[in-house]
């Protein structure tokens, strides 16, 4: 029998639009990046590959089309406590949802099988290592000759290549679902893989001609910083938690190199009176699932783990997450650090750097058995002190390791906020390069910076370099000096370097532009005197007025009521956004409720009246009677909007102001002040609501303002998320604010 599931005729919801079954089962009224077209890949029973940035709504890809197809879609998992959580959430919804892993006893999975023959269950999870046991592979066969299997999801697929940040050996024989079950599609699904990555997937999996989507890598609302770390290492932590929390305590991740330091950390958290746990591989399994269930459910409000173990969590409003020790390489460092700000709204990423803590990785990497291992760990080693000694763009830094152009500044990392002073160095690229292309580009930095200073090494007398014209011609610049170049032109794209865990240098056609004096080249020339940048303070309640402030406290206190009765993390219940968007618009019956992003058929019965009876009684406390009329947000959301409340106008802002008027650009005025950009288009934002002369059309393309009048237009002005839907994800949250202000005041 054909063990592959078709698309279920009988489904009421084939009929209606993707989006009708987006909002019955999730709640949502559209979809984000390129869900949609890979949703439609995937019932069309077509291989495909997603790499989709932390938060850009991946576990959909799979989720709603084992809905609208028949059978039972097999999500292969690393990580247990992730599936757990998932399936939570899923149940939630009303969704068929188990997993299958060494957490349940005998009798519960004889329960959940027995779920699975009775087709109750529409998505399973399973643990790659228990994916190819005996008992396993006989299930499957059972389940796809009386239920069907209709898709394999496979999850973190970045595991299935030694080129990954977290190669994980068994997954590399998951090529074997393909030669076992040819005609059932798969899904590979990863938030970090760069091209070669990419490759080894499709190749490992053996992947069917697959379509590949490839979403932008770039978090916009995460504020990425590096600090060194001072010989008070602890006392720095605790003020940088400190910082980072601020009155609302919020949630934050504190990352250790090993099992030690995590257990000496947050002992010393607690003493200090920080709410702290921690989690490592030498825990037990009793231990790690509670400490992160407290995490979650925010009973705790930091955690501290280990960089090489990965903890899995879906926690969406982590406000930051502080490395307190070097992480080990770029990939793994965007996957830790995008556990921030998976709500899409400002959070804060924070390397402690020193170099005690690069000789503990180095001395790790020493421990790996496999040579080819070390020498990748090596390469993947200096990739991340680059990044850390950079005064580049943190985020064109990370965007080019996964191969993404980013124009710099962004406006949103230490390095363009407190730019380090640049020096025309065209001439000692030229010689750079020249030094690159007369070594026939097959050696790394470190000849090339030896030839150039006219080392007397052995090997460079034996490959007889000391005879090239570039020998000798950079003995008056130090190697710090000749490094730092090095990275700048690779990160400025003039320079290639491979990734293969060779380290040799290529040149390019923009490296022919510089040879050519095409082009010049700036590069930072002095370490930056450090200077205190403070963190993201500013959260979307921020926006709230204070009488929305209010209901959104009772509105959080309901929801954590409601979490902790049925033993789940709050934002299983209702996100923030959703919270948020039920503050503003106060809906006080069910209709108009069901109208709020998130809230699906099940929630609508599950949640409705509890919350809407909160909302009719907050709103009678304080005389509310704007909103009793009930109107659909959705038909006319200027109606049920506020816009963000007009407080009166401080120093800061004017001061802020009469700079704008001398004619300077925004980026000049956050430099000038040494604050960062996103406060400054905060003031401009304020500004343009109080009705000063701000001319919108010299801080955003009169082409823009367009799209994202649009924008407002269709989806109202209330959800700055919604908005960034309907415009892609090339408009950034800062212009859409701006032009929200000038489109508000004009409406008053």
């Amino acid at each position: 029998m054909d063990t592959s599931a078709e698309l279920a005729p009988s489904s009421p919801l084939i009929s209606s639009s993707l989006e009708s079954s987006l909002k019955h089962y999730f709640g949502h009224d559209r979809f984000r990046f390129d869900q949609r077209r890979i949703i439609e890949q995937v019932l069309k029973n077509q291989d495909v590959l997603v790499i989709m940035p932390t938060g850009g709504g991946k576990s959909l890809c799979y989720q709603l089309p084992a809905l609208l197809k028949g059978g039972v879609t097999v999500v292969v998992s690393p990580l247990i406590a992730l599936m757990q959580d998932q399936v939570t959430a899923l149940q939630d919804n009303g969704i068929g949802a188990t997993f299958l892993n060494s957490t349940l006893s005998p009798n519960e999975v004889r329960s959940r099988e027995e779920a699975l023959f009775s087709g109750e269950i529409k998505l399973l999870y399973i643990a790659p290592e228990r994916l190819f046991t005996q008992a396993f592979i006989e299930l499957l066969s059972r389940l796809g000759q009386e239920i069907g299997i209709s898709t394999f999801a496979i999850d973190e697929a970045h595991c299935v290549s030694e080129w990954g940040h977290d190669f994980r050996p068994e997954y590399r024989q998951l090529f074997q679902l393909k030669e076992r079950y040819p005609q059932i599609p798969i899904i590979a699904l990863t938030a970090t893989a760069t091209q070669r990555v990419r490759t080894d997937i499709v190749q490992q999996l053996r992947l069917c001609d697959p379509n590949v989507y490839v979403s932008s890598f770039n978090r916009q609302n995460l504020y990425y910083e590096v600090k060194q770390k001072s010989k008070q290492a602890y006392l720095q932590l605790l003020k940088t938690i400190s910082e980072y929390q601020g009155e609302e305590k919020g949630s934050g991740i504190v990352y250790c190199l090993s099992r030690k330091h995590v257990n000496e950390v947050t002992l010393k958290l607690q003493q200090d009176g920080v709410s702290a746990l921690p989690y490592h591989a030498g825990l037990n399994a009793q231990e790690r699932e509670n400490n992160q269930t407290q995490f979650i459910r925010d009973n705790v409000q930091i955690i501290v783990a280990t960089i090489a173990f990965g903890m899995g969590i879906n926690k969406p409003d982590v406000r930051f997450v502080i490395h307190y020790d070097l992480p080990r390489n770029i990939e793994s460092y965007y996957q830790e650090a995008g556990r921030a700000g998976r709500d899409g709204e400002e959070a804060t990423c924070t390397i402690l750097f020193s170099w005690s803590d690069v000789h503990t990785v180095k001395y790790l990497i020493g421990q790996k058995a496999d040579p080819n291992e070390q020498r990748i760990a090596q390469q993947q080693l200096n990739q991340i002190i680059g990044y850390a000694e950079s005064s580049v763009c943190r985020r064109k830094i990370q965007l080019s390791y996964f191969g993404e152009a980013f124009e710099s500044p962004c406006g949103n990392c230490d390095n363009c906020i407190n730019p380090t002073p640049t020096e025309d160095w065209t001439i000692e690229a030229q010689k750079f390069l020249s030094c690159v292309y007369r070594c026939e580009q097959r050696y790394g930095m470190n000849h090339i910076i030896d030839v150039l200073r006219g080392s007397r090494k052995k090997r460079i007398l034996e490959l007889s370099h000391d005879q090239l014209s570039t020998y000798s011609i950079g003995a008056d610049r130090t190697v710090d000096e000749w490094r730092t170049l090095c990275r700048s032109l690779i990160y400025q794209g003039y320079l290639d370097e491979t990734t293969d865990g060779y380290s040799v240098l290529k040149l390019n056609a923009k490296s022919n532009q510089v040879l050519k004096k095409l082009t010049s080249v700036e590069i930072p020339v002095s370490s930056k005197i450090e200077k205190s940048v403070t963190s993201v303070k500013k959260t979307a309640d921020a926006e709230l007025s204070e009488i929305e402030s209010l209901l959104m406290s009772q509105l959080r206190t309901l929801r954590k009521k409601l979490a902790d009765e049925q033993s789940v993390p709050p934002y299983i219940v209702f996100s923030d956004a959703s919270l948020r968007q039920m503050a503003r618009i106060k809906p006080q019956k069910t209709e108009t409720f069901s109208e709020i992003s998130g809230v699906g058929n099940r929630k609508l019965v599950q949640y409705g009246e509890v919350f809407t009876q909160t909302i009719r009684n907050f709103c009678q406390e304080n005389k509310i009677e704007k909103h009793l009329n009930e109107p659909n947000p959705s038909v006319n959301p200027s109606i049920v909007y506020e816009p963000a409340s007009q407080t009166e106008l401080t120093t800061t802002h004017l001061t802020t102001y009469q700079l704008y008027q001398s004619g300077i650009s925004l980026s000049e005025i956050a430099l000038k002040r040494d604050i960062r950009l996103s406060t400054v288009n905060s003031h401009i934002e304020k500004l343009i609501q109080a009705k000063y002369p701000v001319d919108i059309d010299k801080l955003v393309s009169i082409e823009r303002q367009a799209v994202i009048r649009s924008a407002i237009a269709e989806v109202g002005p209330h959800s700055l998320r919604d908005i960034r839907e309907i415009t892609g994800e090339t408009y950034d949250y800062q212009e859409i604010k701006l032009v929200r202000a000038a489109w508000e005041s004009q409406q008053n």
